[in-house]
């Protein structure tokens, strides 16, 4: 994990490049390949592999998600770029839990994952993963604006102008181009606009290192919750994902009758994330991070509850979906022209802060850890409200100007 996210993070410096020089389907479709690599690995894992396709991956992602970024923006008007988000990380999040549904219900009662159980699913993975890589390219073409009189024809001789475009400047270079991207996104990232979204793009990547690593390593350290704890580490994931699928097509779905903007949604995801924290605090032993193997018999503040640790595995995940598919959309609205270098940006903060999020993460007790997430999603949450006020202020600025 920390050789994926590391290259993760390194790799979105240059992502933009490659998406400004294959274009984001393409892209999708080459960075596609590499996770499908990567899935392959499992069904013969041997060292050397296993490391490789840690570096190949981490490339992969940073190229996916810009080239997806920009896919979702192009393809997005600012009146649907909201409900674009929403139903874009549901379909995301259906992984969470149809992967795990599937692990819990093939995999129960077994001590042990045979090589023909490992195979299987990886087999399966990988094919799954390469139509997807193909699906790629049936993703549709935003239209082409219409050409407006003043460019097809002269307006004083009412003759075409095509020679005058064929002498034009000639086609910029692969290099140019490439050069080009790497400036805007390091230009974007010292902007206002980015340096506000910076501190709740960095509470993301914060909890999802917390619920994506951590909190299920938690569950399975209780021994209070039976001989059954570790079973219920898939079942937290479903969880996660039913949160997850609930926030994203609940927000895309009833996006058109928001009048408010974002700020509601990404305080209702605080409020809920908070909830989950307290009940977390309260319910999981502060060793569970740091306990061995064998699990821990400590407990918190409550009798360990089984129901009240799934119930915040759904919190976990809907709050998460409040933050993310809000950061989504303003960032594919407020920067629609350089969308893939605003969305490198974007993952590059996110991967860097679950980078070091993973390497506390087995060092700090879980108390210190849920008020590192107290305090950063409530900066977060303020930053986000700034720059989304902003954004309301200059459309209505907009609006006057153009009455």
């Amino acid at each position: 994990m920390s050789i994926i996210y590391g290259v993760f993070s390194a790799s979105n410096l240059v992502a933009p490049s490659v998406v400004a020089i294959c274009g984001p389907q393409f892209s999708m479709f080459f960075s596609g390949l590499l996770y499908s690599v990567y899935i392959g690995m499992f069904i013969q894992p041997r060292v050397w592999s296993f490391y490789t396709a840690s570096v190949l991956v981490g490339f992969g992602a940073a190229v996916l998600w810009t080239a997806q970024g920009n896919v979702l923006a192009i393809n997005s008007t600012d009146s649907t770029i909201g409900r674009n988000s929403g139903i874009f990380w549901a379909l995301l999040q259906f992984s969470l839990f149809f992967g795990n549904l599937y692990i819990f219900l093939a995999w129960q009662g077994h001590d042990h994952i045979s090589e023909k159980d490992r195979q299987t699913v990886f087999i399966s993975l990988t094919v799954i993963s390469l139509v997807g890589c193909f699906l790629f390219f049936l993703i549709r073409k935003p239209d082409a604006a219409e050409p407006t009189p003043s460019e097809t024809s002269d307006p004083v001789l009412g003759e075409s102008t095509d020679s005058v475009s064929i002498s034009g400047p000639p086609r910029r270079s692969l290099c140019s181009q490439a050069l080009d991207a790497f400036v805007k996104a390091c230009k974007l990232s010292v902007t206002k606009e980015m340096l506000l979204l910076s501190m709740p793009i960095a509470y993301t990547g914060l909890e999802l290192t917390f619920y994506s690593g951590v909190y299920g390593t938690c569950i399975g350290a209780m021994t209070r919750f039976g001989h059954d704890a570790k079973g219920l580490i898939g079942i937290s994931g479903i969880l996660i994902g039913v949160g997850e699928i609930v926030g994203g097509g609940a927000f895309g779905i009833l996006n058109r009758c928001n009048r408010l903007g974002r700020n509601p949604v990404v305080l209702l995801g605080l409020l809920i994330h908070y909830l989950a924290f307290y009940l977390i605090f309260l319910n999981i032993a502060p060793d569970a991070p740091q306990a061995p193997e064998e699990g821990t018999d400590l407990q918190a503040y409550i009798t360990p509850n089984v129901g009240v640790a799934l119930f915040c595995s759904f919190l976990l995940g809907l709050g998460d979906s409040c933050f993310n598919t809000q950061l989504l959309s303003i960032v594919g609205f407020m920067f629609k022209e350089d969308s893939a270098p605003a969305f490198a940006v974007f993952k590059f903060i996110q991967s860097i802060m679950a980078a070091i999020a993973f390497s506390y993460s087995n060092v700090l007790q879980l108390p210190w850890q849920l008020l590192l997430l107290v305090v950063t999603g409530f900066l977060g949450t303020l930053s986000f409200l700034a720059a989304e006020w902003a954004v309301v202020a200059k459309r209505r600025d907009s609006d006057y100007d153009s009455i």
